[in-house]
């Protein structure tokens, strides 16, 4: 059986890397002591937080608890991504996971995969498990008789050896209730009955002790589930610092347990308790008004203080605010949950959205409309085509405008023919949302100047949710095309628009889709830092971006861009193990297999989804390289809707002719696809005066942009024709220094510069000296092909 201190140093050992450690065990059974022994002996800063029972409904109220700062609760990557910023190297602790707030939950595995968290739970409870599935679950022991009796003693004074086993006997091993108990019997006050619950009667006992105002300020404290000042908890605040059971936080008191202070406010009879939430109703801002006005059994005025206090804000705390009021048993005017759903949607919500809107009643045309849109945001189209059909050709224009939208977007998923017919009757819109949906329709067909009218909805800012999704389907669609420059340049300019509004999820998947549009064209480097598009500034940023908290597509693009680079500049190994947990995307698909490919396991390499697009042809490509290391000689069908550049590659693959051509198709889309295609060619071409030229060229661009792998494949093509390549030697004869040496194994696992800097406790810019002073002793043109041959060669000699 383990004691506390092997607890805390399971928990320890549990938290080397980032990751999510869970101290699980009954009431009173003591985690909040083994949580407060393994924070003991972390190194690093301790960021304390956790749950409150009374405001389980605070939006992030037990993270805010633990960074000491407002955050972002409308927004599970955004507050993830605000509470990694901050923690950092550090330790997250939340006590009381059970009572944690619904956004808390949501954002706790993200924060684990970049944090080192650990928390405290108690048994039983009602956490959805998926929360729980990473996590290493340790369980609090019940203390062994010896330990319980020692403890009784402890804290009971005088008591005879029958008292002690019958205190032992009834407490069960639980240390709270050994304790209370014990205090009890040395008391002369005797042992309870058997079948009462003893933790909750040992600490009503205790609590019985303390005067009047104390405990109706101790239960104050469990009501309001934040630091108080001492003025609002009345006179019996001084009792309790006396007795210990608060201590001073510096923005006001706190309870040391907040299981007491919150077993406290439960131990109050009905009337007191809800005379204590009117008085702190009295005494909070109206937001915080609003949830005691509710909890005292006054729906009608924590439905006006909730109003009062959303007119007062915007954004996530706005919809929060209406949504609240909204679910409050008292007639809610239908304008209140139109602006209810509104606020959710813009706040990016939309299931919630939805969701205040469905009554079963008539709510009037601007609901429906609202409703549509917002069961079309949530991937609904059926249904949402269902919610605007009963709106009338006489509504407001607006509402029409509204109307047509939905329908049109719901027919593109469910219909795509349709909505071209439709797009076509609703052309001369002056609708910003409808024009983007009719923008959206031609762009899916490709009709002429689909991508100017794309560019023009999103840019039209009128409607933000609907330019968004304008300009995200204009990133996708052109590099999609293969028109990856093009794609970048309006990610880009659509991030900056989203940083402008503080929409971060939106900025992060920009940011992303450009990077991984970058990493795919391939620009050669033009020295460190000098273009967007160089692979060592796009790895660089996608790295960082990787490590942040960011929604699903914004983490597949980003992991796939650098993975791209890592892998195609000879750092197989980070790449294998940077997608070996990636998300399943069809670009972190195809990295997977081409990394595959390239580290010279073809059979890893030729199976996977087709698709469309310029994925789908660089699939289709991958494939064909594949089979032809594995001997295969059938040549699948050619995928539909794909660049022509795929097309006439995979067209050559088909006849065995026709290499050439198809690498100059790929010089305006993606370098290392031209360098793929004269490899080929020196493969394929009858003439070999023809195949030593493609493979000098080819081996002349991949040495160029650093493609190490690529370059060693043209050299082997070579050799097959007698034509000897020596592998370029160092432009200087220098050893690499230790540190260079560790910096340079760091970027080999793929580690960003940040990250390294912090790993070496030197600054960024020592890391990029050191990178720098690599590349130009290995005769490398990037950073990732330095740690690639540094790696490759086990980083030779090292001076001393």
């Amino acid at each position: 059986m383990a004691d506390p201190q092997d607890l805390a140093g399971d928990a320890v050992a549990g938290l080397r890397a980032p990751g999510l450690v869970i101290i699980a065990g009954p009431p009173g059974a003591g985690r909040t002591t083994h949580l407060r022994a393994a924070a003991a002996t972390m190194p690093g800063p301790v960021f304390a937080g956790g749950g409150l029972a009374m405001l389980r409904t605070v939006p992030a109220l037990a993270l805010s608890r633990a960074v000491r700062a407002r955050l972002p609760g409308h927004d599970v990557h955004l507050l993830a991504e605000a509470v990694r910023s901050r923690v950092k190297g550090g330790l997250l602790v939340l006590d009381d996971l059970q009572y944690a707030d619904p956004a808390t939950l949501a954002a706790l595995p993200l924060i684990a995969r970049h944090c080192r968290v650990l928390a405290a739970l108690r048994t039983p409870h009602r956490v959805d498990p998926a929360v729980l599935a990473s996590a290493t679950r340790l369980d609090v022991p019940p203390l062994d008789r010896a330990a319980a009796t020692d403890l009784a003693r402890r804290a009971g004074g005088q008591l005879d050896e029958p008292a002690l086993a019958a205190v032992v006997d009834r407490a069960g091993g639980n240390p709270l209730a050994i304790s209370a108990l014990a205090r009890q019997a040395g008391a002369g006050r005797g042992a309870p009955a058997a079948d009462i619950d003893q933790v909750a009667y040992a600490i009503a006992t205790a609590l019985a002790d303390l005067p009047r105002p104390a405990r109706t300020a101790l239960a104050a404290l469990g009501l309001l589930g934040r630091p108080a000042p001492a003025a609002l908890l009345g006179p019996g605040a001084s009792d309790l610092v006396t007795a210990g059971l608060v201590g001073d936080a510096g923005d006001g008191l706190v309870p040391t347990s907040t299981y007491v202070a919150e077993t406290a406010a439960g131990l109050l009879d009905a009337e007191a308790r809800t005379d204590l939430h009117r008085r702190l109703a009295e005494l909070t801002p109206p937001a915080e008004a609003a949830r005691h006005l509710a909890a005292a059994g006054d729906p009608a005025g924590a439905f006006r203080r909730a109003l009062a206090a959303a007119d007062a804000t915007a954004g996530g705390d706005r919809a929060e605010l209406l949504l609240f009021a909204c679910d409050l048993p008292v007639a809610i005017d239908p304008r209140v949950r139109v602006a209810a759903a509104d606020a959710a949607l813009t706040a990016g919500r939309p299931r919630a959205a939805a969701a205040v809107l469905d009554t079963g009643e008539p709510l009037g045309v601007d609901a429906d409309a609202l409703r549509g849109e917002a069961l079309l945001q949530a991937g609904l189209p059926a249904r949402a085509r269902d919610a605007v059909r009963r709106i009338p050709d006489d509504a407001p224009a607006g509402v029409l405008a509204a109307r047509d939208r939905v329908l049109l977007l719901a027919d593109l998923a469910l219909d795509p023919p349709a909505a071209l017919d439709r797009a076509g009757a609703l052309a001369a819109t002056a609708s910003p949302g409808l024009a983007a949906a009719v923008a959206a329709v031609h762009a899916v067909h490709r009709t002429d100047g689909w991508a100017t009218a794309l560019a023009a909805a999103a840019a039209d800012l009128a409607d933000r949710p609907a330019a968004r999704a304008a300009a995200w389907q204009l990133v996708e669609t052109l590099a999609a095309d293969g028109r990856l420059t093009e794609s970048a340049a309006a990610a880009r300019t659509a991030a900056q628009t989203c940083r402008a509004d503080l929409a971060y999820g939106w900025e992060t998947r920009f940011l992303a889709a450009a990077d991984w549009a970058l990493a795919l064209h391939g620009a050669p480097p033009l020295g460190p830092g000098n273009a967007p598009g160089d692979p060592d500034e796009v790895q660089r940023r996608a790295a960082n971006l990787a490590d942040r908290s960011l929604p699903d597509d914004a983490r597949a693009y980003a992991t796939a861009a650098v993975a791209l680079v890592e892998a195609d500049t000879g750092l197989l190994a980070a790449a294998r193990a940077r997608l070996g947990d990636a998300l399943d995307h069809p670009a972190t698909g195809w990295v997977s297999r081409e990394a595959a490919w390239l580290d010279g396991q073809p059979d890893r390499a030729t199976a996977g989804p087709g698709g469309q697009g310029l994925l789908g042809g660089l699939a289709a490509i991958t494939s064909r390289w594949a089979g032809h290391d594995l001997g295969a000689r059938d040549a699948p069908p050619i995928p539909e809707h794909v660049p022509a550049a795929a097309r006439r590659t995979l067209l050559a693959w088909a006849t065995g002719t026709g290499f050439a051509a198809a690498a100059d198709a790929w010089t305006p889309t993606a370098l290392r696809e031209q360098i793929r295609c004269l490899l080929a060619a020196g493969l394929h071409e009858t003439t070999p005066g023809r195949a030593v030229d493609a493979l000098l060229t080819a081996e002349k661009l991949a040495d160029a942009a650093g493609l190490t792998i690529l370059a060693g494949r043209a050299r082997r093509g070579l050799r097959r024709h007698n034509v000897q390549r020596d592998v370029r030697s160092p432009r200087s004869g220098s050893k690499l220094t230790n540190r260079e040496a560790d910096v340079l194994r760091l970027v080999a696992a793929g580690e960003p510069t940040r990250r390294i800097a912090g790993q070496l406790g030197i600054s960024a810019e020592t890391v990029d000296t050191h990178i720098r002073a690599g590349m130009r002793k290995l005769g490398a043109r990037t950073r990732t092909e330095a740690a690639a041959l540094a790696f490759a060669n086990d980083l030779g000699e090292v001076s001393r």
